[in-house]
């Protein structure tokens, strides 16, 4: 009887999630048909790889496996939310700095851009700025094409982001001192890491 209460306990708390799952951004990057090969024959599965965000500046990314596609997806979009990572902005809509990131054979490089650019990127890292509510930046991609690769590497130098106020407190100085202008541009909410 008490396991039966525990998983009454349980989906109430899914219903939850459940609610809070409309303010995330859901982006399928790929999905990938796998076989496993076993005595009667092949045995088909499915891989997939999401990348989930708040557009404020969180994102995450999971990768899910299953014989279905909606429970590979499922699995993937629970584990992007379990990774999620913050990343500060700067005004909101796109980098603080310039980055280079990789993993594996994957790399990428990330400019910040005016306003007005646009997600000038390709496929898997394009997801990965949506997701986050990044709306200007530059991006490339640099050797391979693996999804799974190239997200990592963008999360990689997306977590590696030091919001001015951030190296300003390190220092001991102004934020004015350490981007040479007055502190106007710089907004409240950018240097929350």
């Amino acid at each position: 009887m008490a396991r039966g209460d525990n998983r009454d306990q349980r989906g109430g708390g899914n219903r939850d999630r459940e609610g809070q799952e409309s303010e995330f951004v859901e982006k399928l990057v790929s999905i990938n048909r796998v076989a496993k090969v076993v005595k009667g024959g092949r045995r088909f599965g499915f891989a997939a790889l999401v990348v989930v965000g708040d557009g404020k500046g969180r994102v995450g990314h999971g990768a899910g496996k299953a014989r279905e596609v909606p429970e590979a997806i499922r699995k993937a979009t629970e584990q992007a939310k379990r990774t999620m990572v913050r990343v500060p902005l700067r005004e909101g809509r796109t980098l603080h700095h310039d980055l280079k990131g990789h993993f594996g054979a994957g790399q990428v490089v990330m400019r910040a851009a005016p306003a007005g650019t646009g997600i000038i990127a390709g496929g898997p890292m394009r997801a990965v700025f949506e997701a986050l509510g990044v709306q200007d930046v530059v991006a490339k991609s640099i050797g391979t094409s693996n999804p799974h690769n190239m997200v990592k590497a963008t999360l990689a130098a997306l977590s590696s982001i030091v919001s001015p106020r951030v190296v300003a407190a390190r220092r001991g100085k102004k934020i004015s001192d350490i981007l040479g202008k007055p502190e106007a541009g710089v907004s409240e909410h950018e240097g929350a890491a």
